[in-house]
């Protein structure tokens, strides 16, 4: 147990150096999925308006000068605004985009599994039929019933 949580710590510190490394130094392609080119409304990196290859220029000349990706997405925010990221930041009115689909998860799950607890409660306290009039062809003629019994004997003997 102990060698399991340690090595799920050394792999969550891994995970962070390499998430600050692509802050740290950024690539160009790694930010063309992370923007939006504001004329066309597609991702930068399938754009070939002109603004957008504005912004590419912009953004290798910010890498090479050393800006962080952080730094470069907001000169670029300031220049167009937040419709040119990809993802709407997660901070006050935009953090709905990110909650409320959460939230509308949760609830669908909680709904559906309160759904199948039910339906799997009225199911189990059925009674089965116990007689022939009760799945409603009404009970068997005294005659056919004793031919029944009759050739059920044979099968058995």
């Amino acid at each position: 147990m102990i060698r399991a949580l340690l090595l799920a710590a050394v792999l969550a510190l891994c995970a962070t150096g390499s998430a600050l490394a692509g802050e740290e130094r950024p690539t160009v392609a790694e930010l063309e999925r992370e923007l939006w080119c504001p004329t066309c409304n597609a991702p930068l990196a399938l754009s070939d308006a002109p603004v957008a290859d504005r912004i590419r220029a912009f953004v290798r000349a910010r890498i090479e000068a050393g800006d962080t990706k952080s730094e470069i997405k907001a000169k670029l925010v300031e220049s167009f605004g937040e419709d040119v990221l990809a993802a709407p930041p997660r901070e006050g009115f935009n953090l709905l985009a990110w909650v409320l689909p959460l939230a509308g998860g949760l609830a669908a799950v909680t709904v559906l599994g309160a759904a199948a607890l039910r339906w799997s409660r009225t199911r189990g306290n059925e009674d089965p039929p116990h007689d022939a009039s009760a799945n409603g062809r009404g009970p068997l003629d005294p005659d056919l019933e004793r031919r029944l019994d009759e050739e059920l004997a044979r099968f058995d003997a």
